[in-house]
């Protein structure tokens, strides 16, 4: 099956990421290289692309998009949380622009052996890089009734977690649950009819929460941001596209302290910790895509664009 997915918000990262020609620019979620083909197109000879993903899928399929811009692409297969390493590797200090994309590829949804789908019947796997142990079976099948509450209370947000883990656990006494198809229907009979008729698919938290905690995806982001942004150089922007709430409170959360890091007291008249600003979220809110890209790929429907932009060496922040 050929790796495919629709870049959500293609022409607001462009437009954010304000290519340089001779810029150096970093995708630690390359997918299938949509925004990166773009980026790579806008470069000129002494401008460089890494792109950076764990599914070797992907990788196969961004080598194959990216072979005809030549020795200006670096492909690496890793997780973005190692991006420091893999550009001190390349001998490169700064970057101009780095671009996180935090959804789940339309290849890793519709491909059934993945396991992501809660639409489509598989193994229970969910893994973004497949050469790790530790795949959502092991979590269902493993995980005590209270860690699975926990996971799906704080991840998927699920204010019936108590009843899936509960009746996760009671399923898997009798035997383990193998298939994605098994886990939705336990889920399903978890929650009272009169909800399941009001929304979407009533495994889609569950699942969610699952995926996250399989890929550690809510520590990664909240961990490496920060290292992101000291890896731009004056004028560099991080772009990054979440799609629920947990992530983008955390992409929040960090351009706000990045953009203003001084612990002193209110009162003080005069700052006296000397952390400076690293730069400004642009703009204030984020940005959303528009009516026509929300009709044309429903799965953009979620999807917000925040944007940080370093601060020059001697720009003072207003």
């Amino acid at each position: 099956m050929e790796f495919y997915h629709k870049s959500v918000l293609l022409e607001e990262v462009i437009q954010g990421l304000a290519v340089r020609p001779d810029g150096i620019y970093v995708d630690g979620t390359l997918g299938g290289a949509g925004h990166g083909s773009v980026v790579c197109s806008l470069l000129g000879e002494k401008g460089r692309f890494v792109g950076i993903d764990q599914d070797a899928d992907a990788i196969a399929a961004s080598e194959e998009r990216l072979a005809k811009y030549g020795d200006k692409v670096t492909i690496v297969r890793s997780n973005y949380s190692d991006m420091v390493n893999v550009l001190r590797e390349l001998e490169i200090q700064k970057v101009d622009g780095i671009t996180l994309d935090l959804g789940v590829s339309s290849f890793q949804l519709d491909t059934p052996e993945r396991g992501f789908s809660y639409r489509l019947d598989a193994p229970l796997d969910m893994r973004m890089d497949k050469r790790q142990d530790l795949s959502a079976y092991e979590v269902v099948n493993q995980y005590s009734e209270r860690e699975l509450f926990r996971i799906i209370r704080e991840y998927g947000e699920d204010r019936f977690a108590k009843n899936i883990a509960k009746n996760i656990v009671r399923e898997r006494e009798q035997e383990p649950i193998a298939s994605t198809s098994k886990l939705s229907e336990i889920i399903s009979y978890s929650i009272p009819m009169k909800i399941r008729k009001q929304g979407g698919h009533p495994a889609k938290r569950t699942f969610q929460a699952l995926r996250i905690e399989v890929n550690h995806e809510l520590d990664v982001l909240e961990r490496n941001l920060q290292d992101m942004i000291e890896l731009l150089g004056p004028g560099g922007r991080l772009c990054v596209i979440t799609f629920h709430s947990l992530e983008d409170r955390i992409v929040k959360n960090v351009f706000r302290k990045a953009e203003n890091p001084c612990t002193c007291p209110p009162d003080f008249p005069v700052c006296a910790c000397g952390k400076k600003s690293w730069g400004k979220q642009i703009p204030r809110k984020p940005i959303l895509p528009a009516e026509e890209e929300m009709e044309r790929n429903p799965r953009a429907k979620s999807a917000k664009l925040r944007i940080f932009v370093r601060r020059g060496d001697d720009e003072v922040i207003p």
